[in-house]
């Protein structure tokens, strides 16, 4: 029998507005761009599917990089009608046992089902949390955004508490902070803290399940591991399981780290 889930609704007095992308009609938009900003995906893959023939304008198959299109031009790719949706970013303090994904065959709960009321648009999980990993997780329908928060070279920051099974050497502290090798290349932990029942550290990467394998180099496993920065965001008045729309000058801070221009809310 599936499990009934728990709805969880913000304050919605606090929460503004979607915001709107605010092209005018006639505006022209590379082809890749208005696929992005329909939440559909990066504007380098939008690049993939064109080139692969499975975008459509207005009825034709467009292939040729650099097209432009309207905003009240039909575009469909791989037989899905885009259109441009308003903006909206989220943060989650993600629990744990919860998937980072958008849906689950297997039924377990999903960082979507922590935010179905948040909105009726399509948002997307930035980057990636595993199941047993808690904090702060981004969603967004804004694909460029979310691109270059992913990529490496932005390197962008992200400050997580660990605990361990046996607590950490000073000496081993030290070999964390000057840099460890790893199978898939070196690594090193930024910020390096010791906490009352485990560490506080930051890394500037992205790579699959990095702390947990930084931790196992000294032979010892992750407890607890919860992300409690991203990019300069943290968890502060949101609780475990709960979440918020961001706030206009924090979605331009995100945008101005990683040069993308900033959104006019007054537009």
């Amino acid at each position: 029998m599936n499990k009934r889930k728990k709805r969880n609704r913000p304050n919605r007095k606090e929460a503004p507005h979607a915001i709107d992308q605010d092209y005018g009609k006639e505006e022209k938009i590379r082809l890749n761009k208005f696929i992005a900003h329909c939440g559909f995906c990066s504007r380098r893959k939008a690049d993939d599917y064109i080139a692969a023939g499975k975008v459509k304008v207005n009825g034709e198959v467009v292939t040729q990089m650099g097209v432009k299109v309207q905003r009240t031009d039909q575009v469909v790719v791989e037989g899905q009608h885009l259109r441009l949706e308003k903006f909206v970013y989220i943060l989650l303090n993600k629990p744990k046992d919860t998937i980072t994904t958008t849906d689950d065959p297997r039924n377990r709960d999903t960082v979507m089902d922590k935010i179905e009321d948040a909105t009726g648009k399509r948002v997307y999980p930035v980057g990636r949390l595993d199941r047993h990993t808690m904090g702060l997780l981004l969603l967004t329908n804004d694909g460029d955004l979310a691109n270059r928060l992913m990529h490496p070279s932005y390197e962008v920051r992200k400050t997580y508490e660990v605990e361990t099974e046996r607590r950490l050497t000073d000496d081993e502290l030290q070999e964390l902070a000057d840099g460890i090798e790893l199978e898939d290349g070196p690594a090193r932990a930024h910020n390096l803290l010791r906490t009352p029942r485990g560490l506080m550290l930051s890394i500037f990467e992205g790579r699959n399940r990095l702390v947990r394998r930084m931790m196992a180099h000294f032979g010892t496993e992750v407890t607890k591991l919860k992300r409690v920065d991203y990019a300069g965001l943290n968890l502060e008045n949101v609780k475990m399981g709960r979440w918020r729309y961001l706030k206009k000058n924090e979605i331009n801070a995100l945008r101005k780290l990683v040069k993308l221009q900033p959104l006019d809310f007054n537009g």
